[in-house]
């Protein structure tokens, strides 16, 4: 059985305003949720990390599996109207989120399309949902997500797809996959995450958040 509900995901419409972007709550399936907040990488610091920096357990791995899987890639590559058979994915994973994380920001240009996956609470916060927005104005907003449990948003990068959210710190679960240009890319962001991790946890900064 699977624990990504596809037909859910095809049968939500993708939004033109003011990019191509959708949201899908549910994506991944309720009965699969308790597992997956056990075995989520246990990342102590803010920034994303790439996998295997910290302990992640089975059905976490199996998530992973299923999101690098030709069923998740073609109903990807459907609804955005792109073959992205030919472009590799990129992992990582986010478990702090500090009052620096946030920052308006359209995604860099090696990135084709952008898939988040939140692994939180019901959230409460007013800080911490993303905003697709218009604009580099938090306030000026197309749609809002709070980065509750299951909640799937993607979109498709470009010079204007701007995203950010209000300050929030404390802890805020993310799992990013991106369809790259290359290869080179993934290598080099990998390693430049994993610098950042240890850079955040011995002198601090901030990032870019989802």
């Amino acid at each position: 059985m699977s624990m990504l509900d596809l037909d859910k995901f095809r049968a939500v419409e993708l939004q033109r305003d003011p990019f191509d972007f959708l949201c899908v709550p549910g994506f991944v399936k309720r009965e699969y949720l308790e597992d997956l907040h056990r075995d989520y990488p246990r990342i102590d610091k803010p920034g994303s990390i790439p996998l295997g920096v910290f302990p992640q357990g089975p059905s976490f791995d199996r998530l992973i599996a299923e999101l690098k899987g030709p069923e998740l890639c073609k109903a990807f590559s459907e609804k955005f109207g792109l073959d992205l058979s030919s472009y590799p994915t990129m992992f990582t994973a986010r478990g702090m989120c500090r009052a620096t994380d946030g920052k308006i920001h359209p995604d860099s240009a090696s990135k084709v399309i952008t898939v988040l996956i939140y692994m939180n609470p019901p959230w409460e916060a007013a800080g911490g949902r993303l905003r697709i927005l218009r604009s580099q104005n938090l306030e000026d907003y197309a749609a809002e997500v709070p980065p509750e449990e299951g909640t799937l948003m993607c979109f498709r990068r470009c010079d204007s797809s701007w995203h950010g959210h209000y300050p929030f710190e404390g802890q805020r679960r993310a799992i990013q996959m991106n369809w790259v240009k290359g290869s080179v890319y993934i290598w080099h962001e990998q390693w430049r995450h994993r610098v950042g991790a240890w850079a955040k946890g011995v002198f601090g900064g901030q990032s870019k958040g989802y």
